[in-house]
């Protein structure tokens, strides 16, 4: 029963994987370069794409850099769709991806001395990325936000709104300042080359009498 109950699951993931690999899109043209020319058909091409990647994620050099690239590419060209199309909801969707992100590298910067040791770890990111950026309602990057980000940030929006009202504050006046003490010195400087000048001009007198 079990065993069924799995093998209905894989073929429902196949179907899935299938149509999305049949949809019209920059990615899927390329697959089917790919399919038209070798005569091998997109899915294997796609399944083998995928296990070279995991093997690389494992293994491979540079694993970290591949790693966010994948969590970067397919979302941040999406997003640029989002923005030139007619829909609202895609441009939501795409500001809830990105506002995890930024949260989950935040959280990597200061964890990833350690996290980076642990097997497996990049391939593990990159699955987190992937269902983060899945093509769902209920993906990774809307459950976390719904459920952790969000509630946070109403629960604190009148504090963080003073924190950042203060800041800039503090960062207008520092500005304010550099800009009079840079202009007090370019002021300086500007009347002490005159004031050589001056002088220059004034000792060539007192040589031609």
């Amino acid at each position: 029963m079990a065993s069924k109950s799995i093998q209905s699951q894989m073929e429902e993931y196949r179907v899935k994987l299938e149509k999305f690999l049949y949809k019209e899109n920059a990615f899927t043209n390329v697959l089917a370069k790919i399919e038209s020319t070798t005569k091998v058909k997109r899915t294997y091409v796609a399944l083998g794409a995928i296990g070279f990647t995991v093997i690389w994620l494992i293994v491979g050099y540079a694993a970290d850099f591949l790693c966010n690239l994948i969590g970067f590419i397919y979302p941040a060209y999406m997003s640029v769709k989002a923005i030139e199309s007619a829909s609202k909801d895609d441009d939501t969707q795409w500001l809830i991806y990105w506002v995890v992100y930024a949260s989950f590298m935040l959280v990597e910067f200061f964890s990833d001395i350690f996290l980076s040791w642990f097997p497996m770890y990049f391939l593990l990111k990159c699955v987190f990325l992937l269902w983060c950026m899945a093509p769902s309602q209920r993906n990774g990057a809307q459950i976390i936000y719904n459920r952790i980000i969000r509630p946070w940030v109403l629960r604190n929006q009148s504090q963080i709104d003073r924190t950042i009202s203060g800041l800039t504050g503090k960062a207008t006046a520092a500005l304010g300042e550099a800009q009079k003490v840079a202009k007090d010195a370019a002021v300086g400087i500007a009347a002490d080359q005159l004031t050589r000048q001056v002088d220059g001009s004034g000792d060539e007198v007192k040589k031609d009498i």
